[in-house]
């Protein structure tokens, strides 16, 4: 394989995957022998608290073309991806999860697509074995509000399962910001893009690593970050208000000049109040969405911190990104439990 420059790099977050990564490396490697012998793998241990770290150490001492990435604590799985993007020399970069949904063979399929001048070559999901009725109405909910929100179209019915050119990776490499959701990243940098349709698998084993609640904060990221339409439904919907409010004044005039029925009734002022008051609380809360982010942007951190690498050479991260910082490498022994 070559040093420099692999063909391949094939990036695997992992989180609390011991029963499964064994099999997704056997899988991986099989799959990618068949494409190339000039690839290499990344597992991002993403803060993982079963055996999945010292596992990965035995995959890695067995292959060469295997690498580790140790974070240091649990990032979630967007910046445990942009771990290894940072760290992939290949010309051509694969994110693939390593619960075997998403079936490594497809790889064989984007790399076709990629010889013939693609620059993302991204999985669609044709059929998702497996899956509840309501994980598939909130997977089909999630796309399309997004899509409906966002000013950055996100193809329906993907993940993060695609191969990018080393051209779209330098481009993602730029983009410094937090709160990340990298299939719409993947969309704004725009390039030549296609998809490779597939069936998407049952789990091979473990629990998924998305529940409601990570879905709609994943969600929220991407309509807050790609989308300034909630401000602008906000400034709509204040105008509106605003609108009936000079009406309303306008009515209680006429009531009081023209009538003498021009005692308001506490009914009205009470549903005037609780409905211009929740309003009040949801502006604010659109509002500060925007500002949070604002104030995590601000403060400049690492987007994540290294706790031990294996594998790589000297300066395994791409040079010049600045957004990194790397901790001392452990020793050989390995840390108890």
């Amino acid at each position: 394989m070559s040093q420099a420059s692999p063909m391949l790099s094939v990036i695997v977050p992992c989180f609390n995957e011991a029963e499964v990564i064994e099999h997704t490396h056997q899988r991986l490697g099989q799959t990618l022998e068949a494409i190339t012998p000039d690839y290499e793998i990344i597992y991002v241990d993403d803060g993982s608290r079963d055996a999945t770290p010292e596992l990965l150490r035995d995959i890695q001492a067995g292959s060469s073309r295997a690498k580790v990435i140790r974070l240091s604590r649990n990032f979630g799985h967007q910046i445990a991806v942009s771990a290894g993007i940072e760290y992939a020399r290949g010309k051509a970069v694969v994110l693939i999860d390593a619960d075997l949904q998403d079936p490594p063979e497809v790889i064989a399929q984007m790399v076709e697509k990629w010889r013939e001048g693609y620059h993302v070559v991204y999985g669609q999901r044709s059929e998702r074995s497996g899956e509840t009725k309501f994980k598939l109405w909130t997977a089909r909910a999630f796309y399309r509000l997004i899509n409906r929100l966002s000013e950055v179209p996100i193809p329906l019915d993907t993940g993060d399962f695609r191969l990018m050119d080393r051209a779209v990776v330098d481009a993602l490499l730029r983009m410094r910001e937090r709160h990340r959701l990298l299939r719409a990243m993947t969309s704004w940098v725009g390039f030549k893009q296609t998809a490779v349709l597939y069936s998407r698998a049952e789990r091979f084993a473990g629990a998924s690593k998305y529940p409601l609640r990570k879905m709609l904060a994943l969600a929220a990221d991407g309509i807050v970050s790609f989308s300034a339409v909630p401000l602008k439904i906000v400034t709509s919907v204040g105008l509106a208000f605003s609108a009936l409010s000079v009406l309303g004044v306008i009515y209680a005039i006429a009531q009081r000049l023209l009538t003498d029925n021009w005692v308001p009734g506490w009914t009205l002022i009470f549903i005037a109040v609780m409905l211009i008051g929740g309003l009040q609380f949801i502006f604010l809360g659109v509002m500060g969405e925007y500002i949070g982010r604002i104030y995590s942007e601000a403060k400049d951190r690492p987007l994540f911190l290294i706790m031990e690498e294996l594998g790589f050479e000297e300066a395994g991260r791409a040079a010049g990104q600045g957004d990194v910082f790397t901790v001392p490498l452990q020793s050989a022994a390995r840390p108890g439990r």
